[in-house]
């Protein structure tokens, strides 16, 4: 039904009943969509179906090809994801040796210097032990000579008594 085909007295308790009292009814009280259904033409559920048929005919291939379509590329995607993580795990893993080989070199190069400063350690050992000796050989001949000068000064002492005028003894 129409505006034009609507009775006087239903448009009028339209109005009524949706006014406010003590309001006006304007424009835009009115719902947007008032009177659409009775504007448009009645239309055949058959029709319909048959339009729904046609397009989803029209369609589908189309979308259960690209729905295929991106069924394949997400599968080429996992397979993608895998072999790169595949590719990160090897990089690392070199990345590991690069890393170890690494460690190996700053261990050998430790090594030789622990080796040079054990060398080192042993050579200064013996010039020690050979300095104690010369030091124990000087001491032993300082001594040999203090004892000598000793016994020198001695008999230099023993001589000068002797030497010595002896006062003479009375009877």
């Amino acid at each position: 039904m129409s505006v034009a085909e609507r009775p006087e007295g239903m448009e009028g308790a339209a109005v009524a009943g949706s006014a406010v009292p003590g309001r006006s009814l304007s424009s835009s009280d009115a719902s947007p969509d008032e009177g659409v259904v009775e504007d448009m033409p009645m239309i055949d559920e058959k029709a319909v179906e048959q339009l729904t048929e046609g397009l989803i005919s029209h369609y589908l291939p189309d979308l259960q090809r690209s729905k295929l379509a991106l069924k394949e590329l997400t599968q080429n995607q996992v397979v993608l994801l895998e072999t790169l993580e595949q590719e990160i795990s090897k990089f690392k893993e070199c990345n590991s040796i690069l890393d170890i080989d690494a460690l190996f070199s700053e261990a050998k190069h430790y090594h030789n210097k622990l080796v040079n400063i054990r060398d080192e350690m042993m050579m200064l050992h013996e010039k020690t032990s050979k300095l104690k000796k010369r030091a124990l050989k000087l001491q032993q001949k300082r001594q040999k000579e203090e004892l000598e000068r000793e016994q020198q000064r001695e008999k230099e002492l023993e001589r000068e008594k002797q030497l010595t005028a002896k006062p003479a003894r009375r009877t």
